[in-house]
């Protein structure tokens, strides 16, 4: 007799119930493709901003000012400081950013202690112009392009070390747009997109440890602060990982553990 296999549960996507999208933002091609897709996925709160400045989305104290924003996508134009690319070891050579912000609530999340402000996920309307800058950072990395150990990677890109990709992909189309032009440009030398998740649209509720004195506290370099967990937990996690990889995946290679 045949177990049948139980359903798999649905999964949800995230749908904010705000959109704000700024007036530089509705005029770039990517900006006007996420309106597009934000309208078909039938969300009617969809606000056009006569300028380039966000609205003030302050609630009756910090709990409904954090959930508004939670709760807000904003489709922005950056600050040109962010079209200069930043190294980010020992991850890739440069990171990119097609959005900043997460719409998860997940009790770990790093982004908490390293993005300012209200938590509204803000998506960069400039990502054409981005991807056309790229060209002149192939082979100026020095995190694996031109190195002993990692040259064989080419020069490598990040594109999702401030937000998840796969939590607004069906709102944005970003993520398929920078892998359509990694894998169809002509570029000046070899070169790997990477962006990292942990999204499967599914986030069911946690029993993490939040006892700050049952954590080890980690600082970064820009002077963040994140709770890890404990030395010895850390070491079993890294050992399952490991010997995880080794059966599943034998031709992977474990590049950092953090």
């Amino acid at each position: 007799m045949t177990t049948a296999l139980a359903a798999p549960t649905p999964s949800r996507l995230w749908t904010p119930s705000r959109v704000l999208v700024t007036r530089s933002a509705a005029e770039r091609p990517h900006g006007q493709r996420v309106l597009a897709r934000l309208e078909a996925a039938g969300i009617e709160d969809i606000e056009l901003l006569r300028g380039d400045r966000l609205p003030n989305l302050r609630g009756d104290g910090d709990r409904a000012a954090f959930m508004r924003a939670k709760q807000t996508l904003a489709v922005v134009v950056p600050a040109p400081s962010k079209r200069r690319l930043q190294p980010i070891p020992p991850s890739a050579d440069w990171r990119f950013d097609l959005a900043e912000g997460c719409p998860a609530h997940c009790q770990y999340c790093y982004l908490a202690g390293s993005l300012s402000g209200p938590p509204i996920t803000r998506v960069f309307a400039d990502l054409d112009e981005v991807l056309t800058d790229l060209d002149a950072y192939v082979g100026q990395g020095a995190v694996t392009s031109g190195t002993a150990g990692r040259g064989d990677e080419g020069t490598t890109f990040e594109a999702s070390c401030y937000t998840d990709l796969l939590a607004l992909e069906h709102l944005t189309g970003g993520l398929a747009t920078a892998v359509e032009h990694f894998g169809t440009h002509d570029w000046p030398g070899s070169v790997q997109l990477r962006a990292t998740t942990k999204f499967d649209d599914v986030y069911p509720r946690t029993r993490l440890e939040m006892d700050e004195a049952a954590r080890t506290t980690k600082r970064g370099k820009f002077g963040s602060v994140k709770h890890v967990y404990p030395r010895a937990t850390m070491a079993e996690l890294r050992g399952w990982f490991e010997a995880a990889l080794a059966e599943r995946l034998p031709q992977a290679r474990l590049l950092y553990w953090t």
